[in-house]
């Protein structure tokens, strides 16, 4: 965390995922970063982004000694593709390796890391209710 990026973090904090956008090529990037990685454009701003993603790619993680990562294995390291079109690596929560699928609807949760930080993780994403059939009248 520093303070180009604080913004970022503070979003998260507040339960919002920003990414940003380039105002010189229109395409949005992730990681955040002070220039546009598609044109080189220094003209970038942040966008609260929608939530939501799709499952890219996944590898359950049974050992890692690293703080805090070793206290919760096994967890799911993923790759998500966000709605807005860039790439965010992330974790997946609430979801079983067996339930997993590449395509899958995500949506974004934060979660509380200790020390006032916050991180998002996606979930899997309610399922959409379907429409129901209107009854036919007879006339």
């Amino acid at each position: 965390m520093d303070d180009f990026t604080r913004p970022w973090w503070d979003a998260a904090a507040g339960g919002r995922l920003l990414i940003r956008r380039c105002g010189a090529c229109g395409r949005a990037h992730h990681y955040p970063r002070e220039f546009c990685p598609y044109c080189w454009s220094e003209d970038v701003t942040w966008e609260r982004a929608g939530g939501r993603a799709t499952l890219y790619t996944w590898s359950v993680v049974h050992r890692n000694d690293l703080p805090p990562f070793g206290a919760r294995t096994p967890y799911t390291a993923a790759v998500v593709d966000l709605a807005e079109g860039p790439r965010m690596m992330t974790e997946i929560v609430g979801c079983a390796e067996a339930d997993l699928r590449i395509g899958m609807e995500l949506e974004v949760a934060f979660r509380e890391e200790g020390g006032g930080v916050v991180a998002p993780v996606f979930r899997p994403a309610p399922a959409q209710a379907q429409p129901q059939p209107q009854p036919q009248t007879q006339e």
